[in-house]
């Protein structure tokens, strides 16, 4: 009989896999229906099997697919539900399980040295079942993945489970356990109530269960009572019978009775029996401390010392395990492959101290459990028993609390010797977390190998530790595995030295492979960086030819905008000098700017330039003419204490006119002082006071806003490029020549055209002279024409105030000399003749290179140290050669002229230099000149003049002049020096004295006059008989002026101080009398500079003035070991040698005349 497989019936599916979602326990309630139904389905298919009426049998076939198909549900069934229980898959065996034939166990040691690394993850990976898929949850229907080979079910619990369960079993056997709630919360669903306990009741049960119980607090303040002392009777007389002693006081101590005197200090005392007790101290054997155990002993040692150990009586763990039922595990406290791994350090790490302190089986921690050694369950002791040559088992657990001495062992060719014991020892040790230790024993070995390394000596708990720190992270590299080494020098010299890592296995190919990377990247280097040459070559090209072309471009747009400046500053001049004579009648604005528009290498070399440009303070006085208002651009900040002393000058104004101090005024709304905002940004750029005023917008603006609607005009000092810029802003016209015109005839070379043009006499010399052969000839034929004279002048063509001079004595160092005045004297008339004079000219050429180069020396050695610094600036930008005047008694004057835009030419100021520094800088001036006859003074000023406007010259400029009595002639000789197209220092202290004196120069007979003092009117009376008639007061005035005062110790004096000072000692100006000092304060923080002006009614009483005030200022601001700089002393040399001869002549006729007196 067949049955069709239409008229078996279907075995009911599982259920869904949702219904085992349910709670830990539900699966005992689903369990029964589903065995209800499969019993359901074999009735069915036995009453199918007798009921069959088709007469057919049933085939075996048939019945065993009838009878699979059944069992198959009943498996997953059982599956599904073990499952549900367990929610893990088997675990390892426990220790004590016995394991049936053919158990293979998940944990394998693989070959080191058979093994390849492919064929070991081949064979765990069928041996182990991928964690993943365990711990994915499993669908309905789905059965345990079949196992290869023989029955592989794992029976019993692993170590760290049977641990697990000990505690969690002793935490439900201590109900005072901290764990007890939880463990009961989790295992059982059994939520415990929370009995709070007092602190009393808790140590009780503590103390009945031996537990440790914490020590009380300690308590401030005296726990005892007050002892007994000595009755006094025996305190004061010690030879009295000691008092009887109690039992209370025996009680208390033989030391405390010794101290309250109850027992005399002398007394010999024995005690019986000796407190202190001898006995042998066992000593162990050294070597036993470096060997490794094999099985962590239950008493730790420390610090590599074994330590004797009190034997008591304990409940061995044995004992403890058999009393204590089994709990099952919980499903979420074991892993899937029932390995449980300590991934925390703390394991390893935990100190000496904690591992001592006793604890209960109840609170200990699975680290913290000793291990039972094997075979020996009812031992009664601890005992330090050394079992030679016995391997451990190799599921023993292991802490790091017993690690007492570091694991170490050896890597011997690159392979791990797994059976010597110290591995096998180290194995055992972490044998919870030796999968991760594998995988770095892998990465060690394979680096050893691949460096032919012979022998490494592996630090174990290192290697731990790295395991742990990369387990889940990236491969660790080569210094950290040398961190596990402990020969690690000896290794790294054999890593580290070169060829190492082609000596292992595959060598040659390491090496091939090695050598084709090189070659590659060498060449792709190479081309590389070609490439990269090339392409920063054609970027710095086009970056250099782009920024040339805007560089061009910029360049020809400031071109055209100086040349449209110029342009304009020419159109505002010609209408300037049409509307001149008006202008000067009517109310006006000038905007002073001193600026000394030098060359920029020139301005670098002069220290402390913004104070330089500051010395012409004195232009504030152009408001003396009523129609006047002054804008004055600084070049320095200006103090408050400054401001307050020059609105106190100018305020005088009114009493200098009206003759009475009283008459004070105000006229701060007539003067104002600008400082450009510019100067603090570029402190140190040496820029003139133009440049700065040009990058200062707030200072142009406020300038524009002053002089909105009035008729304005500036006045530079040296002219420069950027004034015109500044006038175009402003839309003004400027009161000189153009900066190009300026600088031309400026120079040495240039102010000898002009001379020559006004036929003025000058001093012998040669200009324009730019080149070495030029300079030995042009000298040599000076030399030749004029051999009278002894010192020949070198002078730079840029330079000024006498810096760029060079002297040379010539005639004293000159072989042929004598010989030449020879050849002279034998010539007589005919000696200016070119073929008389060629022999000494030729002699004189070959001698002047060797005289210079040898006795040249530079005036100014702060700037020119030496000729060759001298002769290369010379031949750089050319100079003069000159003459020096042939006597010794010279004076040299200065003329400042006016040249006004409609071409009228005057004489403003003339004046004798005073010489301090040097004999070619001018330090002072004495109004007016008595040197030069007024005459021929006025008339080489006025050909000078004329020859300057036909060259288009406007404005003040100074002419320097030198007279000395000639040698030969005995006749006076004028020689023109220099031009400076400038404003000069000399004429701003005119401007100032005649302020102050409301005076004014006659400049055809060279005085200045004062207005005589106003007089009351007086009452007639005759004149008697021989009595004088009453002599007009005097109203000349001679001035003493310079701005180069200088002395370092007048900065530690305030402006204030130093005018209380003066008027101690009488330095001041009398308003009356037209006569005194006058000051000019120009350094307005450093105070270091000073100007100064003295007016008296002679020449000598205003020089006499001027010495002694500064004599007194000396005196009085230094000490003797504080001098300071100063030159002040050669200045009053020099006054005092013009002095000399007249004050003595002087003297020598006032003795005679009393002499006559007394003798009538």
């Amino acid at each position: 009989m067949s049955i069709s497989n239409e008229g078996l019936p279907l075995l009911r599916a599982p259920l869904p896999g949702g219904d085992y979602k349910a709670k830990k326990f539900s699966g005992f309630q689903n369990f029964l229906p589903q065995i209800a139904l499969v019993q359901d389905d074999i009735r069915q298919l036995r009453e199918n099997l007798t009921n069959k009426g088709d007469g057919k049998g049933i085939t075996i076939e048939e019945l065993e697919n009838a009878l699979n198909k059944t069992e198959k549900g009943l498996q997953q069934k059982a599956e599904q539900m073990l499952s549900q229980l367990n929610n893990q898959v088997q675990t390892l065996p426990s220790a004590d399980a016995i394991q049936a034939p053919g158990f293979m166990a998940l944990e394998s040691t693989w070959d080191l040295k058979k093994q390849t690394r492919g064929q070991h993850r081949i064979e765990m990976s069928q041996a182990y079942v991928p964690r993943e898929k365990l711990r994915q949850p499993q669908p309905a229907g789905a059965l345990l993945p079949l196992r290869k080979g023989e029955p592989t079910q794992l029976q019993g619990l692993s170590p760290g489970q049977q641990s697990k369960q000990t505690l969690a079993l002793r935490a439900v056997y201590n109900p005072h356990s901290q764990q007890n709630r939880p463990v009961m919360n989790e295992n059982f669903g059994i939520m415990l109530p929370l009995i709070p306990q007092s602190k009393e009741k808790k140590k009780s049960a503590q103390r009945a269960l031996h537990l440790p119980v914490p020590p009380p607090k300690p308590v401030m303040g005296s726990t005892i009572e007050p002892l007994a002392v000595l009755p006094k009777a025996n305190r004061v007389d010690a030879q009295l019978a000691p008092p009887p002693i109690t039992e209370d006081d025996a009680r208390k101590g033989i030391l405390s009775l010794i101290e309250r005197g109850l027992i005399p200090p002398a007394a010999q005392l024995t005690l019986d029996p000796s407190p202190v007790k001898n006995r042998m101290v066992p000593l162990h054997n050294p070597e036993d401390r470096n060997k490794p155990p094999c099985t962590p002993e239950i008493a730790p040692t420390l610090a590599g010392v074994k330590l004797d150990l009190v034997t008591k009586n304990y409940e061995s763990a044995t004992e403890t395990m058999a009393k204590m039922p089994v709990i099952p595990p919980h499903p979420q406290s074991v892993n899937s492959l029932g390995l449980s791994r300590t991934t925390s350090g703390k394991t390893r790490t935990t100190s000496a101290a904690s591992s001592q302190k006793a604890k209960t089986p109840a609170t200990m921690k699975t680290y913290e459990m000793p291990i039972q050694p094997l075979q020996q369950p009812h031992r009664k002791k601890f005992l330090l028993i050394k079992i030679p040559n016995s391997r451990p088992p190799p599921t023993t657990p292991a802490s790091g609390d017993f690690k007492m001495i570091s694991h170490r062992f050896a890597v011997q060719n690159g392979r791990i010797r797994d059976t010597s014991s110290e591995f096998l020892s180290f194995k055992q040790h972490y044998c919870l977390t030796w999968g991760s230790i594998v995988t770095v024993l892998k990465h060690l070995e394979k680096m050893l190998n691949n460096f032919a390394v012979p022998v490494a000596f592996i630090n174990g708990d290192r290697l731990a530790d790295l395991a742990e720190e990369f387990e889940l992270e990236r491969p660790p590299s080569i210094d950290d595995l040398l961190s596990c080494i402990v020969n690690r020098d000896d290794v790294e010299n054999i890593i580290f030295k070169p060829g190492r890592r082609f000596k292992g296995p595959n060598g040659r190919d390491i090496a091939s492979a090695k050598i084709q990377a090189t070659w590659k990247m060498y060449r792709e280097r190479s081309t590389y960086l070609e490439y990269r040459r090339r392409k920063w070559a054609a970027g710095v090209i086009a970056i250099s030819w782009i920024m040339h072309i805007k560089m061009a471009k910029v360049r020809q747009q400031l071109k055209q905008v100086r040349l449209d400046n110029l342009e304009n500053f020419r159109r505002r001049a010609k209408k300037f000098s049409m509307s001149w004579d008006r202008i000067k009648k009517s109310k006006r604005v000038i905007i002073h700017i001193p600026s000394l528009g030098l060359n920029q290498d020139i301005r670098d070399s002069i220290h402390d330039f913004g104070i330089r440009q500051n010395t012409q303070m004195s232009r504030l006085c152009d408001i003396r003419d009523p129609n006047v208002d002054v804008i004055f651009i600084s070049p320095v900040p200006l103090s408050e204490e400054t401001l307050q002393y020059y609105s106190k000058l100018l305020g005088l104004k009114s009493a200098i006119d009206s003759g009475n101090v009283e008459d004070q005024g105000e006229f701060s709304d007539r003067y104002k002082i600008i400082v450009p905002e510019a100067i603090k940004s570029f402190p140190t750029h040496r820029m003139c006071l133009s440049t700065l005023l040009k990058y200062s917008p707030q200072a142009l603006f406020r300038v524009k806003n002053l002089i909105k609607g009035r008729e304005a005009y500036m006045m530079t000092n040296v002219p420069h490029v950027d004034d015109l810029d500044i006038a175009q802003y402003l839309n003004v016209p400027i009161f000189a020549p153009e900066p190009e015109v300026a600088h031309l005839y400026s120079t040495k070379s240039g102010c000898q055209r002009i001379f020559a043009s006004a036929n003025v006499e000058t001093p012998p010399g040669d200009h324009d002279v730019y080149t070495m052969g030029l300079l030995h000839e042009c000298l040599a034929q000076l030399i030749t024409e004029n051999l009278n004279v002894k010192r020949w002048l070198f002078k730079l063509d840029d330079e000024f105030d006498g810096r760029g001079i060079a002297y040379c004595d010539v005639t004293e160092h000159l072989k042929c000399f004598t010989w030449a005045q020879k050849e002279e004297k034998r010539y007589g008339d005919k000696w200016s003749k070119k073929w008389a004079q060629e022999p000494v000219f030729i002699k004189i050429l070959a001698e002047i290179e060797d005289v210079l180069k040898n006795h040249a020396c530079p005036v100014n050695t702060k700037v020119y140290p030496t000729w060759d610094k001298f002769l290369q600036s010379f031949l750089s930008q050319g100079g003069v050669i000159e003459a020096c005047p042939p006597s010794d008694s010279i004076t040299t004057l200065t003329v400042d002229m006016l040249i006004e835009p409609n071409g009228a030419v005057s004489i403003v100021s003339c004046g004798d230099q005073i010489h301090a520094e040097s004999p070619f800088s001018c330090w002072g001036v004495s109004i007016p000149q008595s040197s030069v006859e007024p005459d021929v003074l006025n008339v080489a000023c006025y050909n000078i003049a004329e020859s300057c406007k036909r060259r288009g010259i406007m404005g003040y400029f100074a002419i320097d002049f030198v007279t000395f009595i000639h040698p030969t002639t005995m006749e006076q000789k004028l020689w023109a020096l220099d031009i400076s197209l400038q404003y000069s220092d000399s004429l701003a202290m005119f401007y100032l004295m005649q302020f102050v004196s409301n005076g004014t120069l006659n400049t055809k007979t060279h005085v200045f006059d004062v207005p005589p003092p106003k007089q009351e009117a007086k009452k007639r009376r005759r004149r008697l008989h021989g009595q004088d008639e009453e002599q007009p007061p005097n109203t000349n005035r001679f001035g003493v002026m310079s701005t180069r005062l200088l002395h370092t110790n007048l900065s530690v004096v305030h402006y204030s101080v130093f005018f209380q000072m003066c008027r101690a000692h009488g330095i001041g100006y009398d308003i009356k009398e037209k006569q005194g000092t006058v000051f000019m304060l120009i350094d307005s923080f450093n105070r270091e500079k000073l100007g100064m002006l003295a007016i008296g009614e002679t020449l000598q009483g205003a020089l006499a003035s001027f010495a002694r005030n500064m004599s007194v200022i000396h005196q009085e601001i230094s000490a003797p070991n504080m001098q300071g700089d100063t030159n002040f002393s050669r200045a009053i040399s020099d006054i005092e040698g013009i002095l000399g001869t007249t004050i003595q002549n002087a003297d020598e006729a006032d003795e005679e005349t009393e002499g006559s007196n007394e003798s009538k």
